[in-house]
């Protein structure tokens, strides 16, 4: 008898088997009844008869043979001649409607060989041939013809195309949802006031909402581990939010049995008409913006224009994301030369034809003449193409290895990044950023799952010294579900006729920790302009699906903000992002200073600024940080209802102040904004906003060569009074349909 086989079974047992095998005994029994005269069927011997129980008794499965596609019945080998087989009634599988009909016949059998059984009209008999119960060799049976069975067609889904049938047997490997690259999303991209909101409800533990940008697939796992208790909360609001988002991504899920292939095409295009009237401000490092965290996009008074498009390619490991577009300007006054002047020299860089102090001599060069932290003018229209980000990457064991331009905001906050925003142009820099949570052994048990990034590049815009480099790293954790952890630390290095960009530099940079001396930074030794940053959310207990609570920090020349908290500079916020019986109100307040309360920040010359690299944290003449600038207080606020998921009105209020020891006179800066973000029929998107702006920034005229010495506090001033300026905007975005190409799973 063979191993695993029984000799007395219920009838039952046999109904739950597979269909596949009992198709096969039904067609077996078929054959078997039919010819049951002409010839014998072989079986397995039987042991002996176990006692009787209430249940009839059934025999063994009898094994066969494949021969080609045809089961064949394999003849079992003989019993000893001292153990009696009995003949034992099996019962007849019902034949299928679509199987041949088979008539009964009564079977051929001898007195010698086999014991009468009783049956009943459902039973047949299993007959012993010659020899097998005596132990005496017989001829071999005939082999008789396959009976042929048709089997039902597969079904056949018209919209998907044609797979092989289903086979158990064959594995299938599941694929690693790591193996896959995937594009940045832009971080201006309305996708993260959708996926931020629905963190604040309390989903996607898995999120790191300081280290942004995600790649879509990191937002797809994002999504993937949520879903589950979205639905299971009935949260209408974060049901819709979810099922836009999936929407957005389903590029990347190309449905069952299936993976994803190649996805390709244009992802936006897109077209912005600005209209600016009365006089704005454009000077980052100084006085203020009327336009914040736009990438450092030209403007001035008159009409404005941006057009261009965005395009995702994807295959395998691979991503490109290439973001480029038309800029138009007009032409601007600008600042007058003395203007330029003082706050060149505030700057401590000279100025072309002026001394900054009694002891300097009148400076000749023409080198520093136009710097692009200070709009001297007047200013000539732009009409740039700009790749605004262009970005080859590959996927590896979850993360993605890049080099190009791409986006970077490095902070939990929405109105600014201490360490990083897209206040100013991207930079062309090589990066490594582990976008999936990587959990180590030990270390995770304490800190949670844990991200980082890391990016090099060079500067533009810089005279004095040019062409500095600067590097970038990241580290985040969670230690808990509800709480988020980030240390940050930028260098800015080298420069021409400063220090030289070579490995060797980068690496004294990288691992530099230790305090420098002035003749230090004043060489080839110098290290760099080192800041560091700290950040945090919370998701406060008991109220974690209504309010989120976080903080970004900055220092300079400190191993990180708490170490030293009153030199360091501060965004706190909160977010609620929903309200009781109000549920498509969301509200978010968040203040910022980096005025900080020690003698070191006096003449804007600390947060964003060094003696060695006195054009700072700017990038084309723009600070890479928060727009609030050097040594500045103020807030944003907005109200937001949400008219759907990806569409909502919005009311902010951003406020500025300078003082007078960095800025002469000082500096005040109001802005009231309205949004409307609707989504139009054929895949459009408008994005209309009106914001009114008043400021003033009299900054009266020094002294030559006293910059700090005022004339008098009425004339010579540059803008006297309060200022106002009003902004329109209108954006029309069309995003049409990706092209993707499906794989096979396990191919």
């Amino acid at each position: 008898m063979r191993s695993g086989y029984t000799g007395s079974m219920s009838f039952s047992w046999f109904q739950g088997r597979a269909v596949l095998l009992a198709w096969l005994l039904i067609a077996f029994s078929a054959a078997t009844s039919a010819h049951a005269q002409s010839q014998t069927v072989p079986t397995a011997p039987l042991p002996v008869p176990t006692p009787a129980s209430s249940l009839p008794s059934m025999p063994t499965p009898i094994p066969v043979k494949t021969i080609g596609d045809v089961p064949q019945p394999t003849p079992a080998p003989a019993q000893p001649p001292s153990v009696a087989t009995p003949q034992v009634p099996v019962p007849t599988p019902q034949s299928p409607s679509n199987a041949p009909a088979v008539t009964p016949q009564p079977p051929a059998t001898s007195p010698q060989d086999s014991i009468p059984a009783p049956t009943t009209p459902t039973e047949q008999p299993i007959v012993v041939p010659p020899g097998l119960a005596t132990g005496t060799p017989s001829a071999p049976p005939a082999i008789q013809a396959p009976v042929q069975v048709e089997m039902p067609p597969p079904a056949v889904t018209a919209s998907l195309p044609s797979v092989p049938a289903y086979d158990p047997t064959v594995f299938v490997p599941k694929l690693r949802t790591d193996e896959l690259g995937s594009t940045y999303i832009p971080v201006d991209s309305p996708i993260y006031p959708m996926a931020l909101r629905l963190y604040s409800m309390g989903y996607l533990d898995s999120a790191f909402i300081g280290l942004r940008p995600w790649t879509r697939r990191s937002l797809l796992h994002m999504l993937q581990k949520s879903s589950g208790e979205i639905m299971a909360d009935g949260n209408e609001q974060a049901v819709a939010i979810l099922a836009k988002l999936n929407e957005y991504l389903s590029d990347e899920v190309p449905g069952r049995d299936f993976t994803r292939g190649r996805v390709y095409g244009v992802e936006s295009v897109y077209t912005r008409f600005l209209g600016i009237s009365g006089q704005s401000l454009r000077d980052s490092f100084h006085l203020g913006q009327t336009i914040v965290n736009d990438y450092g996009r030209p403007y001035e008074p008159g009409f404005n224009n941006i057009t261009g498009f965005s395009s995702v390619n994807e295959m395998g490991r691979f991503s490109l994301y290439v973001r480029g577009e038309y800029q138009h300007s007009p032409s601007g006054a600008g600042y007058s030369p003395i203007l330029s002047a003082e706050l060149s020299c505030n700057d401590e860089i000279p100025y072309p034809g002026f001394a900054c102090s009694p002891q300097d001599q009148i400076t000749t060069s023409t080198f520093n003449l136009n710097q692009a932290t200070i709009p001297t003018g007047p200013i000539a229209a732009q009409n740039p193409f700009r790749l605004q980000e262009a970005v080859l990457s590959v996927h590896l064991l979850g993360h993605e290895i890049s080099g190009g331009k791409s986006d970077a905001w490095l902070g939990p906050a929405m109105g600014g990044a201490m360490a990083w925003s897209n206040n100013a142009e991207n930079i062309y820099s090589f990066r490594i950023n582990r976008i999936e949570p990587l959990h180590i052994p030990l270390v995770s048990d304490l800190l949670g799952p844990i991200r980082y990034d890391f990016f090099v590049g060079s500067l533009k815009g810089h005279t004095d010294p040019n062409s500095p480099w600067v590097h970038s790293e990241m580290f985040s954790f969670r230690p808990t579900k509800n709480v988020e952890i980030g240390f940050q630390r930028t260098v800015i290095w080298g420069g021409e006729g400063h220090v030289p960009v070579t490995l060797h530099t980068f690496f004294r940079s990288l691992f530099s920790v230790s305090d420098t001396t002035a003749s230090e930074k004043a060489s080839s030794a110098d290290p760099g302009a080192r800041f560091t940053a700290f950040n945090f959310s919370w998701r406060l207990p008991y109220i974690s699906k209504y309010v989120t609570l976080y903080t970004d920090s900055e220092s300079h020349d400190d191993v990180t903000p708490p170490s030293a908290p009153r030199r360091a500079a501060y965004r706190p916020g909160v977010y609620i992002s929903q309200f009781p019986h109000l549920p498509k109100l969301d509200f978010r307040i968040e203040g910022v200073s980096t005025d900080t309360s020690t003698l070191r920040s006096l003449d804007g010359q600390f947060n964003y600024w060094e003696g060695e690299q006195p054009q700072g944290y700017t990038n084309k003449g723009f600070i890479m940080g928060d727009w609030i600038g050097r040594e500045a207080k103020g807030g944003q606020a907005w109200l937001t209802y949400h008219l759907s998921s990806n569409e909502w009105i919005q009311l902010e209020y951003l406020n500025k102040k300078t003082p007078k020891d960095f800025i002469p006179g000082g500096t005040t800066q109001n802005q009231f904004k309205a949004e409307v973000v609707k989504r139009l029929p054929h895949d459009l998107e408008l994005d209309a906003w009106l914001q009114y702006e008043r400021w003033k920034a009299p900054v009266p005229l020094a002294n030559f060569g006293e910059p700090l010495q005022i004339i008098s506090p009425i004339q010579n001033l540059y803008l006297p009074g309060p200022q106002n300026d009003t902004t329109i905007a209108v954006q029309f975005t069309w995003h049409p349909k990706l092209h993707t190409e499906r794989n096979l799973a396990g191919r």
